[in-house]
């Protein structure tokens, strides 16, 4: 369960994280930056299992893995938007950065509400509303990858072949 932090359409990468910042790879100095210059309170008042809730193209402009380090270094369980930039959401799974798409919970959540998030199942509930969503869940590989950290961690502790669905056959 976690705080609702709202965004709204078209949350750019220099938004998220600007390119000022980008002087560094380490998750927990981006994170200090967050948002600073369209929600300068987030930051300093996020906490480990908050959620961002955002519209449409969330993550759009540059084609940087800054945005989704920061993100993650704020430690949110996932982003919840309506929509995704195509270069954001791909980095986001390599990054291993839960994400979720779902225009209901977006049209749903307001600033401030508590939500609660089975990334397996892809229900997001609304505490302080009562009212339920439900995403399309993340594919169970998708799980794996963000609970390794990411794909290179998750490459690292898997056989390429096994996960390819090859036994050696010919």
């Amino acid at each position: 369960m976690g705080k609702a932090w709202t965004f709204g359409d078209n949350m750019n990468t220099d938004e998220i994280i600007p390119g000022r910042f980008n002087i560094t790879t380490d998750p927990q100095e981006l994170a200090r930056n967050a948002f600073c210059e369209v929600k300068p309170e987030f930051a300093k008042n996020v906490r480990p299992g908050d959620v961002i809730v955002a519209g449409q193209n969330f993550g759009c402009g540059s084609s940087r893995e800054h945005a989704v380090i920061a993100i993650k270094g704020t430690q949110v369980k996932c982003v919840i938007a309506s929509s995704y930039a195509r270069i954001f959401f791909r980095n986001a799974v390599n990054l291993g950065l839960p994400i979720l798409e779902c225009p209901e919970a977006v049209a749903g959540i307001r600033e401030g509400d508590e939500v609660e998030v089975d990334l397996s199942t892809g229900l997001i509930h609304n505490l302080s509303t009562g009212a339920t969503f439900q995403a399309r869940p993340l594919p169970e590989f998708v799980l794996k990858i963000a609970e390794a950290g990411g794909i290179i961690q998750f490459l690292k502790h898997h056989d390429f072949q096994e996960l390819m669905g090859q036994t050696g056959k010919k």
